[in-house]
């Protein structure tokens, strides 16, 4: 496997902001940057050889601080939303900024996504490490967060969080890459697949309203492949709510640890396939659904609405507050470790 890197920018404060670029025997490459631990590029062949970059980004690396979209980039100390930006742990209750109606997203303004992380090839992967210093963004304890990919021959991109915690947090990391198969225009002719018979509804914020509810009957049934964007237009409180899909599904035979299929999107037009598992509870699918505004993409592209769909394995959003979902308490001498693999195939 070969791995290269390049300065790409320096911040105003003179940090280097680097591109690496693993490419596998077939010439197809994963390109990440250590802003956000960032996937900038995935460049795989369509069914007929062609290569193309199959996630949505940036041609200018400054465009990746604080973008809406937060492209190819891993949120945290909390990815997704905490109510109220207010949770309590072990008696105590802890204050976050909020960023997101009257919501905390993605661990605040100064969240991961927006550090440049220390970097490094390590034998024939990449490893991006961010330490979040105790109060940071409100969060408690000091936590030291690594983020490792790797690339290999049957285009597969694994990622593996790892972490360590001084004192008790909560924690939830995720990537937050746009995928196109098509490598252009709307993402609403994919076809979805999701192993999940649940989903959370929300209120019109966005948090979780507490227990899961089944799929069936509803637009938010994905257990049988179909068009993202076949019921993207019901009248039907989630869809309402953000203009498109931006929910959380249960995966179904969640284990802690076990690898599980989380989704399955395939294009049509390319015979591109992208098949994701991971070891998290839940996965966000999110279409898009605000992209019309964002800076400008690579070769100057313009994104639109609907360009590209986030496919975010996580832990639920707002689970401090929710005893019910599965634990997000990061406590001293215990190690978070969860994966996402994303595979890359054609039919």
């Amino acid at each position: 496997m070969s791995v290269s890197r390049k300065l790409w920018a320096r911040t105003s404060d003179g940090k280097a902001i680097y591109r690496y670029t693993i490419t596998n025997a077939s010439g197809a490459s994963a390109v990440l940057s250590n802003i956000g631990a960032a996937i900038v590029s995935v460049n795989v062949p369509d069914r007929n050889g062609v290569f193309g970059d199959v996630v949505l980004g940036y041609g200018k690396a400054e465009n990746y601080f604080y973008d809406g979209p937060c492209f190819g980039k891993c949120p945290g100390r909390y990815a997704n939303r905490i109510a109220g930006g207010r949770f309590t742990l072990n008696g105590k209750e802890y204050e976050l900024p909020v960023n997101n109606g009257p919501n905390h997203l993605h661990g605040g303004p100064e969240g991961f996504q927006n550090q440049v992380w220390e970097s490094r090839k390590k034998h024939g992967a990449v490893e991006f490490k961010y330490v979040s210093e105790d109060g940071e963004m409100g969060y408690p304890g000091r936590v030291v967060a690594v983020a490792h990919y790797e690339w290999n021959d049957d285009n597969v991109l694994t990622l593996t969080f790892t972490a360590k915690a001084d004192a008790p947090t909560v924690i939830n990391l995720t990537n937050h890459a746009y995928f196109n198969l098509d490598c252009k225009g709307s993402v609403l002719r994919h076809t979805l697949r999701l192993n999940a018979s649940e989903y959370l509804p929300t209120d019109d914020t966005l948090i979780p309203l507490g227990e899961s509810e089944p799929v069936a009957g509803t637009p938010m049934d994905f257990l049988n492949p179909k068009r993202l964007g076949r019921d993207i237009r019901k009248d039907f409180p989630a869809l309402k709510t953000g203009k498109g899909y931006d929910a959380c599904w249960l995966i179904d035979g969640y284990m802690p640890g076990q690898l599980q299929k989380a989704a399955t999107l395939k294009a049509a037009r390319s015979g591109r396939v992208l098949t994701v598992h991971t070891t998290q509870p839940g996965v966000q699918i999110y279409t898009g659904n605000w992209l019309n505004g964002c800076p400008k993409g690579k070769r100057g592209r313009i994104y639109h609405d609907y360009d590209g769909v986030a496919i975010e394995c996580q832990h639920y959003p707002d689970s401090p507050n929710h005893p019910e979902y599965p634990p997000v308490v990061l406590k001293p001498g215990k190690l978070y470790h969860e994966a996402i693999v994303f595979a890359f195939s054609v039919e």
